[in-house]
């Protein structure tokens, strides 16, 4: 007897419709409480926003929730089209549209302790309820035990459910598992636990793999593809170790910094080394007293002939020790108070070593020990008339740097949602493995329906986060705006990495606990996701703000 439910493509089908007409309904009583005086002209009252957090981040996450099911079904109809849409593919997608419509009606958890609800702001979410009751029957326990076993016959392989992309992106992913099988996840627990840089030779094969260049134009030496290759590459790699797949974020960021921003001689000098990955580049944007309020950067830099002298303080800084070139944020214009008076550098350094990690006159500063995110180091650097040459300033113009930043975000939120789907599917795959071998009262793990749910769940979550992430990247890859689309693919895969970790410690039981396990390594990994590029909170923000400013 099949488990797949009747009817099931125009079941997700009305999932993703009704959830969108929910979000259309609680869009509307938001912006009753944030609009001035109740008008309809998309204007937002910002202290009203700040005051309604709570309705505000749940439309956000709601909205999220919403696209997931819309991608998810988009998805199952062009696989269907294609004759590839079978069991591995419908059993977690049904499970995935009956928990999120239900947590959509009933309670959705924007954190462990945080849970918002249609009620909330007087919204019935009834309509939910048939579509509800009738994907009931396909989140049954034989569901879920069936998913395990699918999983099981499935391990090693890029995913459970087939991609639905092209021959040449599943052959780039099935190049990237293998690799990340052989020369990544071996090592990459020692290199957690003595806290040591990615060993450079791994770089150089990454370089000649084209990691670093993966979407950059032919003529500077990438490969010219677009940001679904990005994801698709950026998850394999994580799947064996996060900071791995965090390589190429910095190359990414300072390429299309170049590539949007640089002059014809930027170009030139940079953009062939950071494609190969001769060059290093860091990103140097955060301070002690700015995190995501950019505007408020206090670091500056001041004109003196053809240099600018550099003095403040930055922060959080991956992988600076050993960086060639730091994308600089700092403040060109003195009177400015606000990110008018920002700008942006190019600016070269020496790579440092253990021992002197910034060996460049004006330029100083150590480690910030982390419990994970490692292999590229954490730094905080203080700068005292660190010079950059003229030359390096992107564009060769002052008090664009803010927004030259802004235009990366789409392609770093993409991108750090890749990251996060690689670090959920290294959970369930290391949670899979551990209940299949571990036996209790003579039978293993998996076979127990709580154990067993949770591996469901786990799956069923990183087959929607996927759809979401690529359907972000398609929209990058075609020119559109997609700062709300990778904003949602950030926000919802942040949190499922975190679920995914928790859940595979929880199945480990005290075994898990031990730090010499590498799911222990994974749970710190996962905690980093949900705070870099945009911590959660500011994340739901500016998605509803995105939401409301677009509501009549």
């Amino acid at each position: 007897m099949t488990l797949i439910l009747p009817d099931l493509l125009d079941l997700l089908d009305r999932a993703g419709r009704e959830a969108e007409v929910l979000v259309a309904e609680l869009q509307d009583a938001v912006a009753e409480r944030v609009r001035p005086n109740g008008k309809g002209d998309g204007r937002l009252d910002r202290a009203a926003l700040d005051a309604e957090q709570h309705a505000a981040h749940g439309l956000a996450w709601s909205a999220a929730y919403a696209e997931t099911l819309r991608q998810t079904a988009h998805w199952a109809r062009a696989l269907d089209a294609d004759e590839k849409f079978g069991e591995a593919e419908a059993l977690p997608a049904q499970l995935l549209a009956h928990e999120y419509l239900s947590q959509l009606a009933g309670g959705l958890p924007m954190n462990q302790g945080e849970m918002f609800r249609p009620a909330d702001l007087g919204v019935s979410a009834h309509r939910l309820a048939p579509v509800i009751a009738a994907l009931a029957p396909g989140a049954s326990q034989a569901v879920k035990d069936r998913v395990v076993a699918l999983l099981d016959q499935a391990r090693g392989q890029a995913s459970l459910e087939a991609s639905g992309l092209d021959e040449t992106l599943d052959a780039i992913r099935d190049q990237f598992t293998a690799f990340t099988a052989e020369r990544i996840a071996p090592f990459a627990h020692g290199w957690h636990l003595r806290d040591e840089l990615i060993p450079l030779d791994l770089l150089e094969e990454m370089g000649r793999l084209g990691v670093f260049g993966l979407t950059a134009p032919e003529v500077w030496g990438g490969s010219g593809l677009g940001k679904v290759a990005m994801c698709v590459v950026t998850e394999a790699l994580s799947r064996g170790f996060i900071g791995t797949g965090s390589l190429g974020t910095r190359s990414e960021i300072a390429a299309e910094l170049l590539l949007a921003h640089g002059t014809s001689d930027q170009k030139a000098r940079f953009l062939p080394g950071i494609v190969s990955g001769a060059i290093v580049p860091t990103a140097v944007f955060t301070e002690p007293e700015a995190g995501s309020d950019l505007g408020s950067l206090r670091t500056r830099a001041v004109r003196d002939g053809d240099v600018w002298r550099v003095t403040g303080a930055k922060t959080w800084i991956t992988h600076a020790a050993r960086a060639d070139l730091m994308t600089l944020l700092v403040r060109t214009d003195g009177a400015s108070k606000d990110h008018r008076g920002l700008s942006m550098f190019l600016a070269e350094k020496p790579r440092g070593t253990a021992a002197d990690p910034f060996p460049a006159p004006g330029m100083g500063g150590g480690e910030i020990g982390v419990i994970g995110y490692r292999g590229m180091k954490e730094y905080e650097i203080a700068f005292d008339g660190f010079e950059v040459a003229d030359a390096n300033l992107l564009g060769g113009a002052a008090g664009q740097g803010f927004a030259q930043l802004m235009a990366t975000f789409e392609s770093a939120r993409i991108q750090t949602a890749a990251r996060a789907i690689g670090v959920a599917q290294n959970a369930l795959d290391l949670a899979l493995d551990y209940a299949l071998q571990r036996r209790q009262f003579g039978e293993p793990l998996a076979a127990f329906p709580r154990v067993a749910n949770k591996l469901a769940m786990m799956a069923a979550e990183i087959l929607g986060a996927r759809r979401l992430a690529w359907f972000a990247a398609q929209a990058k890859d075609a020119g559109r705006r997609c700062d709300l689309e990778a904003g949602m693919a950030k926000l919802t895969a942040a949190r499922i990495a975190w679920a995914a970790a928790d859940n595979a410690v929880q199945i480990h039981g005290g075994t898990g606990f031990a730090v010499e396990q590498p799911v222990s390594r994974v749970l710190a990994d996962a905690r980093i996701l949900n705070i870099f590029e945009g911590a959660g909170e500011i994340q739901a923000q500016v998605i509803a703000r995105r939401l409301l400013e677009g509501a009549n």
